[in-house]
């Protein structure tokens, strides 16, 4: 049988990660499951936990009243779900719908954010991972205001 530690590793998020700190955030990891529709976290809730995407896909969704639920961005495999639990006051700024069966990691943050403040070491090996999303998300938002403005 198959520890956590070996299995999140094989997420391209932990890839590389020293295995030092593998066992101390495994610690923090559990297997989900979401089926297709059902919501894994809604926007104004507590950010409690982020996610590792194994399979499936998931819709993140914003509300405007002119549209009512819209997608904003898709997720699958590999990707990560809910980057607010870093952020305070660890609320989720949008919707996240599976939209198709999904299996995750999830990563319980008040657990997490002990574990890196304990160990800072811990807490820079994340941070230099999810930056990177976080810019890459932010300029593929920038793109669709861009487009949205364009079209107006």
């Amino acid at each position: 049988m198959r520890t956590m530690a070996s299995l999140i590793t094989e997420h391209l998020f932990l890839v590389g990660i020293d295995e030092a700190y593998v066992e101390t955030v495994a610690g923090c990891a559990r297997n989900v499951v979401y089926p297709a529709g059902s919501y894994i976290f809604r926007e104004g809730l507590p950010a409690d936990a982020f996610f590792l995407i194994r399979q499936g896909r998931v819709a993140l969704e914003v509300y405007a009243p002119t549209l009512g639920n819209h997608v904003v961005q898709t997720l699958g495999p590999q990707e990560i779900l809910g980057e607010a639990w870093l952020v305070p006051p660890y609320v989720h700024d949008f919707d996240a719908r599976a939209a198709e069966t999904v299996r995750a990691f999830a990563f319980d943050a008040t657990c997490l954010r002990d574990k890196c403040e304990a160990d800072p070491a811990i807490g820079y090996a994340l941070m230099k991972r999810f930056v990177p999303i976080l810019v890459q998300r932010l300029q593929a938002a920038r793109l669709q205001v861009m487009d949205v403005y364009a079209k107006a």
